[in-house]
């Protein structure tokens, strides 16, 4: 694993443990539901974040054997399990806020309960743009996903201190009302962070801009012809990309061989381009 990664998921894990002992301690001594379902979110966060630092630890990995391509899907992996451990969360917290409506229980705020999503917004936000630079640093589709998952705890505790505002003034349905806002949101979140990590796991092929990208590089390779074919998908949070491209037939294979070989270092000098396979059509 990388220094940098190691760093930002270990940094991660010790906040949202902070967090969740904040939250937890502040809603039960108040009883606001949104409170304890923030909370319930951090422990989301806490669970989340080690299978984030898991799969990047064995994304890092070495290729072997039994893995000749490298370990690059364990990273997509860990966004699947944020997306999922979301979606159990968010339906567990619908059902506590719908409870609380109907029994219609009283909070009790105090200055901790007011100081508490305020503290959490600020925690969140720094982690939220830390882990959007190093996920975009080292190309971590699993950072990215927890970057998301930390900016949307800014606006979920936004809500919780909308709710426990509205409860402080006599309006008690504000709290378990912003606990739904916050359901909604986890689930939406989840939604999102799972269905780019399983384009990932699927294969998809990188944005039309890339690959133009990658066609302009191959182009720009002294002895290229033209280009037949560029495909490229997902390999985990990698790319993989087939280039064909065509060189005059009268050239001798070596120097046919020298400029394939020149095209796949231009290529793989490209972001997140891990291996280009590239064929040669003489013309």
């Amino acid at each position: 694993m990388k220094p940098v990664a190691f760093r930002a998921t270990l940094l991660n894990i010790i906040g949202n443990a902070f967090l969740f002992a904040l939250k937890l301690a502040a809603g039960l001594a108040s009883g606001s539901i949104a409170l304890i379902s923030d909370a319930l979110n951090s422990l989301q966060d806490i669970a989340a974040s080690v299978a984030t630092f898991i799969c990047v630890k064995l994304s890092g990995k070495e290729a072997d054997e039994g893995h000749q391509f490298g370990h690059g899907r364990a990273e997509p992996i860990a966004g699947l399990i944020i997306a999922v451990l979301a979606g159990i969360l968010g339906f567990e917290v619908i059902r506590a806020s719908v409870g609380r409506l109907i029994t219609g229980e009283k909070t009790e705020i105090t200055a901790f309960t007011f100081i508490v999503p305020v503290v959490t917004m600020v925690t969140k936000g720094f982690m939220g743009w830390h882990f959007r630079a190093v996920g975009r640093e080292i190309g971590s589709p699993a950072l990215a996903a927890t970057a998301t998952d930390s900016f949307m705890d800014v606006f979920v505790s936004l809500a919780v201190l909308v709710g426990i505002v509205g409860a402080r003034f006599g309006y008690a349905f504000l709290d378990p009302g912003a606990a739904l806002a916050i359901s909604a949101w986890i689930m939406y979140a989840g939604y999102t962070i799972g269905m780019e990590n399983i384009a990932y796991l699927m294969g998809e092929a990188p944005p039309p801009a890339l690959m133009e990208e990658i066609r302009s590089a191959a182009l720009s390779v002294e002895g290229v012809k033209a280009i037949n074919t560029v495909r490229a998908h997902y390999v985990g949070n990698f790319i993989h990309v087939e280039i064909h491209i065509e060189v005059d037939k009268d050239l001798p294979t070596i120097d046919s061989h020298a400029i394939g070989k020149r095209v796949e270092r231009k290529a793989e000098a490209i972001g997140a381009i891990e291996k280009t396979f590239v064929h040669i059509d003489p013309v």
